[in-house]
């Protein structure tokens, strides 16, 4: 596995990276210090672009959401891993409604190996702490009479899926990967990916973390 790491700190960058060469997780292509130079190196070339990129909220000049923006506009497929210390709602809600894999606290430095092999396996990596403060905060909003940042034609198509369909967007906001879904509902991979693809075109969604984050919304709003 390829990882690159993106923090304005480079004594993060290097244990970050010590971390996930000594522990045999993945090699480490580059590191990045600004959204800048993060940007450029990912776009420089396919030898630059890695499985999984670590990206830190706060840098100087372009902070890590705009340059996780414009990297996702560039590649749709980029897997991005939001690594910081701040476990703010808004920061949570801007990384997840851009469509990255997962937002980690740095404190939690047992689980970055484990965080990194998971969006490599396309799970989505939200932490008890971080899930908790999303779904708080779409409760907050709803009770401001205000919508979270799900689409909201998203949210309500949802109860236009079939059975099997919410079994399976349920379990992907559970962080489950095709594998794992397709061993508990008792179906083939490839019928869970398939499957995944119909929900998204159903819904308009880009990804599986913005499915993840509408049926989270759904979830909120039938509690409030």
């Amino acid at each position: 596995m390829k990882v690159a790491i993106a923090d304005d700190d480079p004594i993060v960058c290097s244990s970050l990276q010590t971390i996930l060469t000594a522990t045999g997780t993945a090699d480490v292509l580059w590191t990045a210090n600004t959204g800048e130079e993060t940007c450029e190196r990912y776009m420089s070339g396919p030898a630059n672009r890695p499985d999984v990129l670590l990206v830190d909220v706060q840098m100087p000049g372009m902070d890590g959401l705009e340059a996780a923006r414009r990297i996702l506009e560039f590649d749709k497929a980029a897997r991005i891993l939001f690594l910081t210390t701040f476990a703010d709602r808004q920061y949570i809600a801007q990384a997840v409604t851009l469509g990255a894999r997962g937002y980690l606290i740095k404190q939690d430095v047992a689980s970055i190996c484990p965080a990194v092999q998971a969006v490599m396996a396309d799970q989505i990596v939200l932490g008890a702490e971080v899930l908790g403060k999303l779904t708080d905060s779409m409760k907050e909003q709803g009770e401001h009479g205000a919508r979270p940042h799900a689409d909201d034609a998203a949210a309500a198509a949802l109860d236009a899926l079939s059975d099997r369909e919410r079994d399976i967007a349920r379990l992907v906001a559970q962080g489950l990967d095709n594998r794992q879904i397709a061993a508990r509902l008792f179906l083939s991979e490839g019928t869970v990916r398939n499957r995944i693809s119909g929900i998204l075109d159903k819904l308009a969604l880009d990804n599986r973390t913005q499915l993840a984050i509408t049926w989270l919304h759904a979830e909120a709003d039938q509690t409030h």
